[in-house]
């Protein structure tokens, strides 16, 4: 799958309220601190993990299902780390209950051919196997000689 430069910019430029499905609280898991660096770029990141449903992350509360997610919250991206066979379940609640919803990002691993073309069929983009942090460092510039930018300031430097 490829997706122009152009496409994936907009997306970025666009969106303003994503919902991370499979967030966790750990800050050495990946789906933590994507969520924590979109946060940091300003958008409003709203976890989903019935494992931690309540708590409170980035400012917002986390919701156990997308079902839970208050529905003047406008989601208009719901972004997957959860196994490809949880991704059909996953866009058929999305498409149920978010009526602005624009896109469905499913993280680096993830895809689903079918649930990706439900998605589609409804108006939805879809981006399979793409982290939206990884594409806004290397769309605007945050990409570091080293490598991958992850937010982490060593206290060596």
């Amino acid at each position: 799958m490829e997706y122009s430069d152009a496409h994936l910019s907009k997306i970025l430029k666009t969106t303003k309220v994503i919902a991370c499905v499979g967030v966790s609280t750990n800050p050495v898991r990946p789906s933590y601190y994507v969520a924590r660096y979109l946060t940091l770029k300003g958008f409003k990141v709203i976890g989903v993990n019935p494992g931690h449903a309540g708590k409170i992350l980035f400012g917002q509360t986390i919701a156990a299902s997308l079902s839970d997610i208050p529905k003047d919250a406008a989601v208009d991206m719901v972004d997957i780390f959860r196994r490809p066979d949880a991704v059909p379940a996953i866009v058929d609640e999305a498409l149920s209950v978010f009526p602005v919803l624009r896109t469905v990002w499913m993280q680096i691993g993830v895809t689903h051919v079918a649930a990706a073309s439900k998605a589609e069929a409804a108006g939805v983009t879809v981006i399979q196997d793409k982290c939206p942090k990884i594409e806004y460092q290397r769309l605007f510039g945050e990409l570091r000689m080293g490598g991958f930018n992850t937010g982490v300031i060593s206290s060596k430097l």
